[in-house]
């Protein structure tokens, strides 16, 4: 495994000490609201803060982009970080988050991470090393198209400026699947379909940190990540279609007649 890799599976470990410790008592926890159902707590905080002081032991010089603190100037190296993706899961005590790390090198993604402390599970990826979870080589799954299919999803709670479009393509994919799950981390998501645990995702509205790791696991394990019209853009529209080959572009074309003028965009 990479060197940086360790440096920050290090980062992962200590913030999801810290997440579990407070897990059991989270009605104890400061929460404070971001915006329509985003909320922040101390936990956060402090597992993010717990990630950066790690991460910068070694890397001092490096730049961050955390969801909590936002951007941090440094080199050329830059550390993308949610702390807890699935705050609103881990606030009502709903075991299913996780911590998701990762590094770019002049704007290309070199090492990803996702970490669910609940299962002790630590997906990794290096670019051109393929993708782990723990010890074991993982890849996508090599369906050929939605029939039987499981897709995973998450709903646009926060944004519903895209909720027609968003559940016209609901509509489409329920119809051609086995079925459609939305479990509340977008990070695990990634990691999961890197696994081959589910077959392809969709979503709308995600921040680079929700996915940056998700999305170099997603492609070192064999499978495609693009926007929402097939496209590169997924890292500024935060529209993002993910899959192995043959399920992506069948995703692609069951969305493309629900996309709005603002979608293509």
């Amino acid at each position: 495994m990479h060197p940086t890799v360790n440096i920050a599976i290090r980062a992962a470990r200590q913030a999801g000490n810290i997440l579990l410790r407070y897990f059991e008592h989270v009605d104890s926890l400061k929460v404070s609201s971001k915006g329509m159902n985003d909320f922040v707590s101390e936990v956060d905080r402090a597992a993010e803060q717990a990630i950066i002081e790690t991460l910068r032991k070694t890397y001092p010089d490096h730049a961050i982009l955390a969801e909590e603190s936002g951007s941090h100037r440094g080199s050329e190296f830059q550390w993308i970080i949610d702390p807890l993706d699935g705050t609103t899961n881990y606030l009502h005590g709903f075991p299913h988050y996780s911590i998701s790390i990762a590094l770019k090198h002049r704007g290309v993604l070199e090492h990803g991470l996702v970490y669910d402390p609940m299962r002790e599970e630590m997906f990794t990826a290096s670019r051109g090393r393929g993708a782990l979870l723990n010890d074991r080589r993982i890849r996508v799954t090599s369906r050929k198209g939605l029939e039987g299919a499981l897709l995973g999803t998450g709903f646009p709670y926060r944004d519903h400026s895209h909720l027609d479009a968003y559940l016209g393509m609901f509509r489409a994919l329920i119809k051609d699947t086995a079925g459609i799950r939305r479990p509340g981390s977008a990070a695990l998501d990634f990691a999961y379909v890197a696994a081959g645990r589910l077959d392809g995702f969709w979503e709308l509205g995600l921040a680079e940190w929700d996915f940056a790791a998700g999305a170099l696991l997603v492609q070192e394990a064999g499978g495609v990540v693009s926007d929402i019209g097939g496209g590169d853009r997924q890292f500024e529209t935060g529209n993002v279609v993910a899959g192995g080959i043959r399920v992506h572009a069948a995703l692609l074309r069951q969305i493309a007649p629900h996309l709005d003028d603002r979608l293509r965009a």
